[in-house]
């Protein structure tokens, strides 16, 4: 592999992403991303640069880097081994963290969370990722047992340093295992890794003022090193061209009024370079998106700083202990401690808890007006979190379903077709139901009446709409309209035919709270296959009036469950606005989450409806990857 500073000058300083914490199952996911027709080093820097978390991330990660100038470049991901601390330990140091930053301020050991660094940062190729992993699996594995235990820490203090170093002969051991974890580096992944040869430590606070150091001091003697604490061996990356870049957080949205200017998101992180700062124009800076890889001035009052760690990607962490509780293992495994206790500074998306639904309610001065149309997209579905080969896992040889993971329903309709139709169809997850009964209920908790629901002939669109009347407790006295014309762009189907969706009497045979007598606006027979975006835009556009006339009179808000292009094609010409085109379509679309929603309201008697607040926030969680307890637990 080339050596750094050569990769380095290749480099224009300015450019792209990262994103958050989590592993790759790296074989499927892989091959499902070649099967939607990525190219492969684009599918494996998606996977990469997401840390495995879904085909759902590296989806969409592809999608908002497709105009990247780096998306094709081969240039490898930095990645460093540290040791980080957990337990009683971290929960003291995570203390310190934050009444130090508090009390004096950030300082430069705010960058990154409380850990030992076990090496320098090495690069790895995208397709050699798997195979460090694994060697960082095999080395943990190896030394389970010889890991020093307890660690040994001193307190250290100077002008303008403080820190924890690892006792010397402790030390010694440590740096042995990181040899180790570098010759099998070597060995599986053709990655130069230079373990760590300085003095070992923990630093606590460094460049900060001198007038500090006294209550830094005051608050470091404060820590109690003799804690319980089970170090685990974590790897994470970065992107190699922002090493030296300062890292900045979008605060709020900017939408660019000359070509040269950056679109920005709040959450969104922008790389900034101060060598680029020179012709810049006073508040204004030159920096580039995290979430796009483009790069352009932005308004320097719209962004505050943010820690260095905080667009690293988190590849996997493992324990030393002799009896391991959800070590990681290579691309699967994530210590379950980890996820429990993330450091300061570091961004909480490693949670796989779904927070509670928080709701807005609604008084009688901000009551919803007369008429409003609701969109939302349906939940998880099936096949983007089993894979494409789903239905292997869960129905045998003669055809019968068979629950094989807790995130599979208990059961599912039987299709006149035979199962093999759902490969075109998926159903919704348990999560799926979960995420849209939330939506319900926070509908509900917001007095918010629900008067007629439509949704797409998909099953996971007719699973949502059911859960959401769950959640409304409007289950059996509400029914849902099926809707073939609220589809979505059927360029995006496989094949050379559209999915056999289920008839709406076997719909609700299956109790499923669907309306047997109504008559579609678009029947199925007017779908075609591969349509053109501006007859996929003009069909959604006409099924959405002819809802919202159906209804006038009979009732004020009408609740559409359909897809995430949905969102956008069912609400923008009805504002009378004009169609974006397709490549600005896509963009909007790759941006919309499971049960994504929006809200538009009829402006008098205009005939013209403007999207305003939904009466509920958002609902955010985090991913939950496979486990495999013989895999992980029966180790010898």
């Amino acid at each position: 592999m080339a050596a750094k500073e050569d990769l380095y000058t290749k480099v224009t300083p300015r450019r792209q992403r990262q994103l958050r914490p989590g592993t790759i199952k790296h074989g499927s996911s892989l091959d499902v991303l070649l099967s939607m027709g990525f190219p492969k080093t684009r599918a494996q820097k998606a996977l990469v640069s997401t840390g495995g978390r879904s085909v759902q991330a590296a989806c969409d990660w592809l999608f908002s880097h497709v105009d990247d100038p780096f998306l094709d470049d081969p240039l490898p991901r930095e990645y460093v081994l540290y040791l980080r601390p957990s337990g009683p330990l971290l929960h003291q140091l995570s203390h310190f963290w934050q009444q130090s930053r508090v009390t004096c301020g950030k300082n430069k050991a705010h960058n990154i969370f409380p850990h030992v660094t076990l090496c320098q940062f090495f690069m790895c190729a995208d397709s050699k990722l798997e195979a460090l992993c694994e060697a960082l699996q095999s080395t943990v594995c190896q030394w389970r047992g010889r890991f020093p235990n307890p660690l040994p820490l001193e307190l250290y203090t100077s002008s303008n340093f403080i820190g924890l170093f690892v006792e010397e002969q402790c030390a010694e051991v440590l740096k042995k295992f990181a040899a180790d974890f570098a010759t099998e580096a070597a060995s599986k992944a053709d990655a130069h890794v230079e373990p760590h040869k300085k003095q070992l430590h923990v630093t606590l606070a460094y460049h900060f003022q001198t007038n500090h150091l006294a209550a830094l001091e005051k608050l470091a003697k404060g820590i109690d090193v003799s804690l319980g604490c089970d170090w685990l061996a974590v790897l994470f990356s970065r992107d190699i061209r922002f090493a030296n870049h300062e890292t900045l957080r979008v605060m709020y949205p900017y939408a660019p009024q000359n070509e040269d200017e950056l679109e920005l998101v709040p959450g969104d992180f922008i790389f900034m370079s101060p060598v680029e700062q020179c012709s810049t124009s006073e508040g204004w800076v030159y920096g580039t998106s995290l979430s796009t890889g483009l790069s352009g001035l932005l308004p320097e009052n719209y962004i505050v700083r943010a820690d260095e760690s905080d667009t690293w990607v988190f590849h996997g962490s493992h324990s030393f202990l002799n009896s391991p509780s959800g070590a990681g293992g290579g691309f699967d495994g994530l210590d379950s401690r980890l996820l429990d206790e993330p450091g300061p500074g570091e961004p909480p998306s490693l949670s796989v808890i779904c927070p509670p639904m928080q709701v807005l309610r609604v008084n009688s001065q901000s009551r919803l007006p007369k008429r409003s149309l609701f969109v939302c997209r349906h939940g998880e579905r099936m096949d983007v979190v089993f894979g494409k080969h789903w239905l292997s896992q869960c129905f045998d040889v003669k055809g019968r379903y068979v629950r094989t993971n807790l995130n599979m329903p208990a059961s599912l309709p039987v299709r006149s077709g035979g199962y093999r139709d759902y490969d075109k169809d998926a159903p919704i997850t348990v999560f799926g139901s979960t995420q849209a009964r939330l939506v319900g209920e926070a509908l509900l908790e917001s007095n918010t009446v629900i008067d007629f629901v439509y949704c797409s002939p998909s099953l996971r669109c007719v699973q949502t709409a059911h859960n959401i009347l769950r959640g409304l407790q409007q289950e059996g006295k509400m029914k849902i309209r099926v809707e073939p014309g609220l589809f979505e762009w059927t360029k995006w189907v496989s094949g050379t035919s559209l999915p056999a969706w289920i008839p709406a009497t076997d719909l609700a045979a299956a109790n499923l709270s669907v309306d047997t007598t109504y008559r579609p606006h678009i029947p199925v027979s007017k779908l075609g296959v591969s349509e053109s975006y501006d007859t996929y835009i003009s069909r959604s556009f006409q099924v959405t009036k002819e809802i919202l006339s159906d209804c006038q009179g009979k009732g004020n808000n009408v609740l559409v469950v359909a897809h995430a292009s949905s969102l956008e094609a069912c609400t923008r010409q009805i504002q009378g606005l004009s169609p974006q085109n397709s490549k600005d379509f896509v963009q909007v679309v790759r941006k919309i989450p499971y049960l994504g929603f929006c809200a538009c309201e009829e402006q008098g008697d205009t005939g013209v409806w403007q999207l305003v607040d939904p009466p509920i926030l958002p609902l955010t969680h985090g991913p939950n990857h496979s486990f495999n307890w013989r895999e992980t637990l029966l180790q010898d």
